[in-house]
């Protein structure tokens, strides 16, 4: 579904990205991990044309990406979640929502996609009519991904959705994702909680100050030493 080739991303004379190439396959979740700036949110950014990119190239099921607006890449299937959740704190849960289905096809179908969200995450039901910003942490995280589903993208792309939880929520938000794997959503993961990302990821690259370091699948990596190695302060083994 997606692919991403030789990318490399610049800001200024500082290279961000060297030569970064991954792949999503459709109907997978796939996870980028490694350390704070290692260019992981940068990654994420450049597929969804929030940075340009110097070189390379990033392709949607065939259809290249580059030199798009964000807008056109979000009608092209790609819904992104970012870290620091970007809700609309002064609007209602269902506002918020409902503006996650701003595309015409979308606004077609947002009566099943809202039920579709309400089912998922029962505790958005609710709250339908209080304050995104009154929401605890764990619930606007589960606004912001609610939101980004109405869309019903074929690529859901989240951005630390675990940082700042509890650690009961965090297990809750990674169950919610495994929720929309099986529902059949294609999911890139950036997250810093290597364990968690790991178990639950088909697939997995591993980013190093801004060069791929390593890939596999989720199982092949959490059994790695050099994984083990570098990330012994934040593996749960």
């Amino acid at each position: 579904m997606l692919e991403v080739t030789d990318l490399e991303v610049a800001y200024g004379d500082v290279r961000a990205l060297w030569g970064v190439s991954i792949h999503v396959d459709a109907g997978s979740v796939v996870a980028i991990v490694g350390a704070n700036g290692a260019g992981k949110t940068t990654l994420l950014k450049a597929i969804s044309g929030l940075v340009p990119a110097k070189r390379g190239e990033i392709k949607l099921s065939g259809t290249s990406l580059l030199g798009r607006l964000p807008e056109d890449i979000a009608r092209l299937g790609i819904a992104h979640v970012p870290e620091g959740r970007g809700l609309f704190r002064q609007m209602t849960v269902l506002e918020n929502l409902e503006l996650g289905a701003f595309q015409p096809k979308a606004r077609a179908n947002m009566k099943r996609a809202l039920e579709k969200a309400y089912d998922l995450f029962p505790r958005l039901k609710e709250r339908t009519g209080q304050k995104a910003g009154s929401l605890s942490g764990g619930e606007q995280q589960m606004l912001a991904i609610a939101r980004a589903t109405m869309s019903e993208p074929s690529l859901l792309i989240l951005d630390e959705p675990s940082i700042g939880l509890s650690p009961l929520v965090v297990q809750q938000m990674f169950q919610l994702i495994e929720a929309l794997h099986k529902q059949g959503v294609t999911i890139l993961l950036v997250e810093q909680n290597i364990h968690q990302a790991l178990k639950i990821a088909d697939y997995a690259f591993v980013l190093k100050t801004g060069e791929l370091a390593m890939q596999g699948t989720g199982a092949e990596l959490i059994a790695d030493p050099e994984v083990q190695k570098a990330y012994m302060g934040v593996l749960e083994l």
